[in-house]
């Protein structure tokens, strides 16, 4: 269970976005969406957040589209707030992301 002090209030997620430019706060979560260059390269992607999902205990909402990537971080034992570990993980995910050479279509991000 996400501890009270780990929820992000509205200030303290622009905040954190400053660092996380691949990233939006939309509907209640952080939000992005990657693009590569071949659905090969997007399950690449998958089975890297999935890798790091398994080490930090934290699973994102993710949305494959054949060289898309839908990532969509809130923190369910938190009532589905933004906490410090979705920062954290949004953070390990997009270096992630770069590693594979992905680009990052924020603008694209969907709600749900």
């Amino acid at each position: 269970m996400a501890a009270t002090e780990d929820i992000l209030n509205e200030g303290e997620v622009e905040a954190a976005l400053t660092g996380l430019p691949d990233w939006r706060y939309q509907s209640g979560g952080l939000v992005t969406v990657y693009k590569v260059p071949t659905a090969a390269a997007a399950l690449e992607l998958i089975a890297a957040v999935g890798r790091l999902a398994e080490e930090q205990h934290h699973h994102p909402d993710l949305d494959w589209r054949y060289n898309r990537v839908f990532l969509r971080y809130s923190s369910h034992d938190a009532g589905g707030a933004v906490t410090r570990r979705d920062v954290a993980a949004a953070t390990a995910a997009g270096a992630a992301a770069a590693r594979i050479g992905a680009t990052a279509e924020p603008g694209r991000s969907r709600t749900g």
